[in-house]
């Protein structure tokens, strides 16, 4: 200690008779210090002062200029000396050393630079003024093809200083990316790929920036999906392969990248890495089991990587995935499930998947999750048959295997999201079913569920997707018995309700709905209309100029088809519907001027 006590005061003695020759020897004695006990010493460093002193001594012109850099990079390992290296001002002689030509000082100024800038907003920001990161930038584009082992030290630790300078900083990031670093870092990965360090710390640098939108176009016009691939068919190490994840799964968020991937054939990977790890316990394999099959099913969403796994139904990924449905593991049943309802996102897909027997391994599948079953697997087996569902040729084969009496067996669900693809299923199966919406419009069960679905405010979708399905239930059953069941079940003011909706689409269906309501059901109906304000919003619908032509059509039915109720008759005399009726006769739609003409002659009658 008495050393280091000789070597500091040597040091102040040096800043003030404004020499730097002999202070190698207290240059290594700091040194040899900080390696023995780093924090300790650094402590002693920051209170005596010499930090001062490091400016001059890290003049270009210097030959003690890497020691000090090296000295600033372990003092700089303790969050407490940070801040003290940028107030004194130690920043802007540090980037100026960039420009130095030694491989040693480059190495020492890079080190000390990216240990300051370690999760410290005043480090990065006195970098970023002094413009260090371009000049970084710069070197790795200039040195990037050169293989020697201490050039690739140096690309190793201007990668760190590049990764410390933008961690969980969005503008740094976005700042680099503009700088043109992602080609840079892929090359870097593709000619170094067999230099550990240098290969890790270009992945975390990857993982990071991945994360932020603009990167996204960079990366995919570089090589990134074939040199990840490489890699990861390389790695045999659990942490090397979570390492290589982390990257490619915000990538295959990326429509190109997805097909890049595909093409670079990480499918083939992935289906390897679930057949190596499905029957095993082991915590790792378990991990890398979820993420292998998680990625597979991101790469589904892309519309052409789907289609070319798909490959008209031959696919050998279409037919492995296939084969997870039965298994015994949830996640890759899972998987199975999320896939087939990724393939099933066009007419031609789903007609084919019906064809060859998916709907029943489906329902097999959703079979063995009825009791206490895994939420994701009943919601992810829900979401395929919905989408299988909607082409017009699938309809009658699906009713006819038993899918709505299988998804029935769910209506004793609490979870919002099985809820919301139950009732989506049903919706997308009886559409233009007469018979099968009779049916289910019926089941007196279902019907006060969804009454009760009606009000789940806290659940948006589901509240939604249930007036859907009670109105889908009127318009596709056409049934005086549907619509004796949902008047006694309390459905009516739902769907009055629903007619205020701010989708047209809701609005429009909830009108026809209740117009067939009225003209079915108008004297047992007609209480329930006028608790839940009909007349009022009717007014409200065709007054209002930015109502959709259908739905001010549909309003002027229903006022024609209320005139048959008395009660509601009287309450549609004492509001201005005349004046108003009478304008929409200019309207610029045919339809809703014809109506119009229709609606002003029965009000004219009944008045």
């Amino acid at each position: 200690m008495d050393n280091l006590n000789d070597a500091i005061q040597k040091l102040k003695l040096t800043a003030a008779d404004g020499t730097s020759d002999n202070v190698e020897g207290c240059l290594d004695c700091l040194l040899q210090a900080l390696a023995q006990n780093n924090a300790e010493t650094s402590l002693k460093v920051q209170e005596s002062g010499i930090l001062q002193v490091f400016p001059r001594l890290l003049s270009p012109h210097c030959s003690c200029a890497a020691k000090v850099a090296n000295i600033i990079a372990e003092i700089a390992k303790n969050e407490f000396m940070r801040n003290s290296c940028v107030d004194t001002a130690l920043i802007p002689p540090l980037v100026q050393l960039l420009n130095n030509r030694d491989q040693e000082v480059l190495l020492q100024t890079g080190r000390a630079l990216g240990n300051i800038c370690y999760d410290s907003h005043e480090g990065r920001n006195a970098v970023d003024l002094s413009g260090g990161a371009q000049i970084v930038v710069d070197h790795l584009q200039t040195l990037c093809s050169n293989i020697d082992a201490a050039n690739q030290k140096l690309l190793t630790v201007f990668c760190g200083f590049l990764l410390n300078y933008s961690n969980d900083n969005d503008a740094l990031q976005a700042q680099l990316i503009n700088m043109g670093v992602i080609p840079t870092l892929v090359q870097l990965l593709g000619i170094h790929s067999e230099h550990t360090a240098l290969t890790e710390m270009c992945l975390v640098a990857f993982g990071n920036l991945a994360e932020i939108e603009s990167s996204k176009e960079q990366f995919a016009s570089t090589k990134i999906a074939d040199e990840l691939v490489k890699l990861f068919k390389k790695q045999t190490e659990h942490e090397k392969k979570e390492m290589i994840f982390e990257v490619l799964a915000p990538l295959a968020e990326h429509d190109v990248i997805k097909l890049q991937l595909v093409d670079a054939g990480l499918v083939d990977c992935l289906l390897e890495l679930v057949q190596e790890t499905v029957d095993s316990n082991k915590e790792d394999d378990i991990s890398e089991l979820k993420t292998a099959s998680d990625l597979m099913v991101l790469l589904l969403l892309g519309d052409e990587s789907m289609q070319k796994l798909f490959d008209a139904g031959k696919g050998s990924v279409f037919q492995k995935v296939l084969s997870w449905l039965p298994s015994n593991n949830h996640q890759l049943q899972l998987a199975g499930a999320l896939a087939v309802a990724n393939f099933a996102r066009n007419d031609g897909n789903c007609i084919h998947m019906v064809e060859i027997g998916i709907v029943q391994k489906l329902l097999d599948l959703l079979d063995r999750h009825v009791e206490e079953g895994n939420v994701t697997v009943q919601h992810a087996a829900l979401s395929a048959l919905r989408n299988l569902a909607i082409p017009v040729l699938n309809k009658a084969k699906m009713l006819s295997a038993g899918v709505a009496e299988q998804v029935l067996k769910f209506l004793k669900s609490e979870m919002p999201p099985v809820q919301f693809k139950l009732l989506g299923t049903l919706r997308m199966l009886i559409d233009a079913q007469a018979e099968a919406a009779d049916k289910l419009g019926k089941n007196i069960k279902l019907v006060e569920r969804l009454v009760e679905w009606c009000d789940a405010k806290d659940h948006a979708g589901v509240m939604g997707e249930s007036n859907r399905l009670l109105s889908a239930l009127i318009r596709h059953s056409k049934s005086k018995d549907v619509v004796k069941a949902i008047i006694q079940s309390g459905g009516v003011k739902h769907l009055v309700t629903m007619a205020t909706s701010e989708h047209v689409i809701m609005q429009n269906e909830a009108l026809v709905a209740l117009g067939l309501i009225a003209a079915l059901e108008l004297g047992t109906a007609e209480q329930d209309l006028e608790n839940a304000k009909l007349v009022e919003i009717l007014h409200k619908l065709i007054s209002d100029d930015s109502s959709a032509p259908e739905i001010k059509y549909n309003s002027m039915i229903m006022i024609c088809t209320i005139m048959g109720s008395e009660l509601l008759r009287k309450e549609a005399q004492n509001m201005p519907f005349k004046e108003i009726v009478s304008k929409l006769r200019r309207h610029e739609n045919k339809l809703v001027a014809q109506q119009a003409l229709v609606t002003e002659q029965r009000l004219i009658i009944e008045s």
